[in-house]
């Protein structure tokens, strides 16, 4: 059994996509990142980093001590590794798939991360015009980018679906609060439709659906608790 400290954010539904694709059991920890949970000790046990999906392996292969692994890159190499599906280990296939995982992890998501950031945030925190214009367009550069490889190969890493394309497809759901309009990409439209449809991404997308916060119903006293918890983090001191 896999357990897997989760929140139903893209960099969560990466994994469970993955996992409903394998068919592998596993169990969803609620970790709460709008509350705080990744902060808490017997999270950074798991990832040091204080950031979620972290997975605990309580089967793995030899057998042995549980195994966990924090960052999602790293946790969809174990879980395909695992499961011996979607992540070949010819080297050839191998590193095709490798680079744009790399590029998913490097490039799409904290591009798409900040653009997210700074187009919620408004005016709220001073003029943020520069910042939205600068990661709405490098964002509208990540599709045109996958846009240009799936001109080329149905799939991210040629002719077969893997986790290339399942580290990718989350953080293109909200395509439309990017500000972007994937009618300019045809390719990419494709793929996105295709994946979609599939019902292990489908499953994959609702996991943990029912976590989700109303917050409307936080007092201002939790609000302004949670955006000093949350914005602007430092270095965490080292334990005395």
């Amino acid at each position: 059994m896999i357990d897997l400290h989760y929140w139903p954010t893209p960099n969560g539904k990466k994994v469970t996509i993955l996992l409903e694709e394998c068919g592998l059991e596993y169990r969803i920890v609620s970790c709460n990142i709008g509350r705080g949970d990744q902060f808490e000790d017997y999270f950074l046990r798991i990832s040091p980093n204080n950031r979620m999906p972290a997975l605990v392996d309580n089967d793995p292969h030899g057998g042995g001590e549980p195994i966990s692994v924090f960052e999602s890159g790293a946790m969809m190499m174990y879980i395909a590794e695992k499961a011996g599906q979607f992540y070949p280990q010819d080297l050839r296939s191998r590193y095709a798939i490798n680079q744009w995982v790399v590029w998913q992890m490097a490039n799409q998501g904290p591009k798409t991360g900040e653009c997210g950031h700074f187009r919620r945030l408004g005016d709220a925190q001073g003029d943020q015009s520069y910042a939205v214009t600068r990661f709405t367009d490098e964002v509208n550069r990540m599709y045109g980018v996958l846009n240009n490889r799936l001109y080329e190969s149905p799939y991210l890493a040629g002719e077969d679906y893997s986790i290339a394309d399942m580290i990718c497809y989350p953080w293109t759901v909200g395509w439309e609060g990017q500000g972007q309009d994937i009618e300019e990409f045809k390719y990419f439209k494709r793929w996105f439709e295709e994946l979609g449809g599939r019902p292990g991404v489908q499953a994959g997308m609702a996991a943990g659906s029912d976590l989700s916060e109303d917050f409307s119903k936080l007092s201002q006293e939790e609000i302004q608790r949670r955006m000093k918890l949350l914005y602007n983090q430092r270095a965490r001191p080292v334990p005395e």
